[in-house]
């Protein structure tokens, strides 16, 4: 039986923003990456025709794949984090559900990642709550007829104080009420930086949960750097999360500490220690 490998993809709404969106594509594979994800790439979620053709030419071109895409979740610089629950958006988001999942299936992308939304001022919880979970559902349904499935992550809230979903548990709760709606296409974005930073016991929830995550993604904790710049031991977690049984891509979500193309040297040591961890456990 072969060991697992660790297999790694790149943000790009989060590193190479050195460099235009468009350019950003080829600088991931020039760095010898062959897997990308982004956020929602541009600043409306329904876009004029043809702009999302420019980024789907690009990914193309540059040879890489597209692994993972959010569905448009508002102004991030601003601090919104999502349609999902805001009654207000509702069309917004149902539009984007479609505009996205069209873009994902012509790149042959799989994984959808839909963030849950702030706690808005003068709803009830309760209103918010139930709207997220019957977008999740109209979210799920559609992303069903590309093979997609949809990921629902828990932030931290010492930089997202009010979004609802800051724990694994509060996470796999809603997935629940969207599974109880008949969508089985849904599962959990383990971001192990956001878990870190919440106090989440990350060996227990791996050995737990780790074989059903949806998706992962790393940086290190507390200043979001890479792997190396904190607290994280990133050798232990990779390691336990492959025992697991793991099997998709790891993304890098991190804020460079320097240039996006000088913050990889970490990678090929973390790779060999976490390889040879695992095959002497095997």
């Amino acid at each position: 039986m072969t060991s697992p490998h660790l297999r790694f993809d790149v943000n790009l709404s989060i590193l190479f923003t050195e460099l235009p969106l468009l350019e950003r594509f080829a600088a991931a594979r020039s760095a010898g990456f062959d897997a990308v994800e982004l956020w929602w790439p541009l600043p409306e979620a329904v876009p004029l025709q043809g702009e999302l053709d420019a980024v789907r030419r690009a990914i193309e071109d540059a040879g890489v794949r597209l692994l993972g895409l959010n569905f448009a979740a508002g102004d991030m610089a601003a601090g919104e984090r999502g349609l999902l629950s805001r009654p207000a958006d509702v069309h917004l988001f149902r539009e984007n559900v479609h505009v996205a999942v069209e873009f994902a299936g012509q790149l042959g992308c799989k994984t959808l990642n839909a963030l849950y939304g702030n706690r808005e001022p003068g709803l009830w919880p309760q209103e918010q709550d139930e709207l997220a979970v019957a977008n999740l559902t109209y979210a799920a349904q559609a992303a069903g007829r590309i093979g997609a499935t949809v990921v629902v992550e828990a932030l931290n809230s010492h930089e997202n104080p009010v979004y609802p979903i800051i724990s694994l548990a509060s996470a796999y709760h809603v997935l629940d009420l969207v599974r109880a709606n008949g969508s089985t296409n849904v599962a959990f974005l383990a971001d192990l930086y956001h878990l870190s930073r919440m106090g989440e016991d990350l060996d227990t929830q791996i050995d737990r949960r780790g074989a059903e995550f949806g998706h992962v993604q790393i940086a290190d904790a507390p200043g979001r750097g890479q792997p190396g710049t904190g607290g994280i031991d990133y050798e232990k977690v990779l390691a336990r999360l492959l025992l697991a049984g793991y099997d998709g891509h790891i993304g890098l979500e991190y804020r460079p500490v320097g240039p996006s193309a000088d913050s990889f040297g970490w990678l090929p040591r973390l790779r060999a220690a976490v390889e040879s961890t695992v095959e002497g456990s095997a």
